[in-house]
Order: structure tokens, then sequence, then C-alpha cells
């Protein structure tokens, strides 16, 4: 596949900012390189020295993990990098645009609104689903990046694989981006498997669910070798921080924390479902493919706030387009799903 067509020019030519590990790779040595301060840091641990640019020991873990070559991989900070930098590297504001299917993820919308560039909304079915044929009447020649999320977030479902297939195939115009968060709590492969296959495929993961590290805010992104050069080309030298990828090394050699975390989640969510069904105030529990459920109640907002009275927090979505009256319920641990579902009994009773 030609990417020239897809990148804006600028890009292609831009010289990248050499910082100096780029320059020098080598661990051993007096370093009088990189203006850094040679006493260390004032704490029990030294981040005196610049870390590695390029995470390149990290990346051998994952491309061992997910099947993949390193220069296959980009991380950046949080998933949200690589959504700003997609769009900063493809579109140009008062020329391309962008498809959001609501409701979806915030931040693809906030990030095109950030950039100045056109969003194109085609919302998903009641039942949460793709609507092909409209997305594929709403591109144009200057369409340059589809956002499909799936698991999808707020709704929690999985979008369906042929829909997904049928639009990649169609979309000849710019990148599909798959954003894959919630990819380890569903039964669905992922499409990094198809990367040789679609090079026109983003697929974006995270480190912040399943593998219990959202503070640490490193975001994965899985393409083309020829994109990942591009990304890092125009990303910040050091993005990523080195106590963060050192705390992230060390959680990748544990991958049993990782799986037990997804089967007892999975444990969790069937079992608060079904103490859910026995609520009959409830209107609709929606199928979920991720670590959350939505839930549509009678009086939402009202028990909502009835919960964080209670220090019990959700998220509220009833101000989102075909969420209206739901709420958002990440699977916590065994007791506070037990407490989740006493103070909505109570709140009904009352």
């Amino acid at each position: 596949m030609n990417f020239e067509n897809f990148i804006l020019p600028h890009i292609w030519n831009l010289k990248p900012y050499s910082s100096a590990r780029d320059e020098f790779k080598g661990k051993e040595g007096i370093f009088l390189d990189a203006n850094e301060n040679p006493l260390g840091s004032g704490v029990s641990e030294n981040w005196n020295r610049y870390p590695d640019p390029l995470q390149l020991g990290i990346k051998e873990q994952l491309a061992a993990i997910k099947s993949c070559s390193t220069n296959q991989i980009f991380l950046g900070n949080g998933s949200d990098e690589a959504i700003d930098l997609l769009m900063r590297m493809s579109c140009q504001s008062g020329v391309h645009n962008i498809i959001l299917c609501p409701p979806t993820y915030g931040m693809y919308e906030v990030s095109a609104s950030i950039n100045h560039i056109e969003q194109r909304k085609v919302s998903l079915s009641k039942n949460y689903q793709l609507d092909v044929e409209g997305i594929l009447q709403t591109i144009d020649q200057n369409t340059r990046l589809l956002f499909l999320c799936s698991p999808n977030n707020p709704t929690g479902n999985k979008l369906k694989r042929l829909d997904i297939y049928t639009l990649i195939e169609s979309f000849k115009t710019g990148f599909v981006v798959i954003d894959e968060a919630y990819i380890d709590f569903s039964d669905e492969p992922s499409f990094i498997l198809e990367l040789a296959k679609y090079p026109q495929v983003i697929v974006m993961q995270t480190l912040s669910k399943a593998y219990g590290l959202a503070s640490l805010r490193l975001g994965m992104a899985f393409a083309h070798p020829s994109l990942i050069q591009l990304l890092n080309k125009i990303k910040p030298p050091y993005n990523i921080g080195g106590a963060t990828q050192e705390i992230v090394f060390k959680a990748l050699k544990n991958p049993s924390f990782k799986n037990d975390s997804v089967r007892l989640i999975l444990a969790e969510r069937t079992r608060l479902v079904d103490s859910l069904q026995n609520i009959p105030d409830i209107i609709q529990i929606y199928p979920s493919d991720a670590n959350f459920i939505l839930v549509h109640f009678k009086r939402a907002t009202e028990l909502f706030n009835y919960l964080i009275e209670s220090q019990l927090i959700t998220r509220n979505r009833s101000s989102v387009a075909l969420c209206e009256d739901s709420i958002r319920i990440t699977i916590g641990l065994s007791e506070e799903n037990d407490k989740l579902v006493q103070l909505i009994k109570q709140f009904y009773s009352a």
C-alpha cells in the first residue's frame, strides 16, 4: 500500500529531533552528552539519566506476547498520544475529516477538536452495532481516519467482525483505527494478527486495564513498520519515562497476574449481572465483552447520586446519545460488587 497519499507532505519531509540517546545507544561509559545531573536524583533510586527513546526492551517483550515484530509497535503516553499523533500525521485542518461512531470513546472527538479537524459522526444502531452503509456513504476522498472501538466504550460490546472487515476492504482514502483497549476481556482475536493482510489498519491497545498499570499511562499502537517509523519520527523524544519503562518491563515478566485478573474479573462480571437481573427496576443490562457493564436503570441519575452519597462511584452515561438513563459500572472486587447490589436494592425499595 502507498501510504504517501494518506500522510501530510510535511510529515514525510520532516527532519526529526535527534536526542542524545538516539546518537549513542550504549549503556556503559562516562556520559557527558545529555546535560544530565551527574549527582543522581535526591531519592532512593536514580532517575537522572534520560531513558531509551524507543523503549526497545519493552517492545521486545510485547512482540513475543502480541505475536508481532518490534518494528510494528509504537508506545505512547496512553493511547491518547497515539490518537493525537495519527490525526496530526494525516489530517490537515479545513481539508480532511475523520469518522466517529458514537457512542464511543470520547477522546477521539476531543483530539479532533484540539487539532481543528472535521468530525463526521455515524451513530451506532440501537443494539450498538456499526451502520456500515451509513459509514460508507459518509466517506469521501478527504476522509483520513475511521475510528472503531471494539469492545466499545461505553457500551461494552464487541462490534461484528464481518462489519469491520467490510469497512477495512471498502475504505480506500485513509486508515482504519481499531481501538482494542478491552480486547483482553473478549474472546475476539486481535486485529494485530491481520496487520500483514491489512496494512491500512492501525490497532490500539493499553496496559491500563487487564495489566493493572493505568497510573503508568502506557498505550500501544500496532501498525505497518512504515507507519510506526513515522509515529516515532513525530513523537516527543522521551515520551515514555524511565520509571514507567522499568516498571512495565518487570510487569510484563509476570503474565500470570494479567491472566488471573482477566479470569477473576470475567467471573465477577457474570456474578454481578446475575445479581442485577433480579432487580425489577433495571430496564436492561447490555451484553459486555469488557471489564464493565452498561445498565439502563429507571431514574438513573437519582441512583447515580445516591451511590455517590454512599461513596460508591460509578459513571453516569445518561447524557450520552443512545445511552440515556444508563450507568457504566466497572467490575470491582467481590465485596465491592455485593455492596453495589445492596445499595441499588435499597434505593429502589425506599
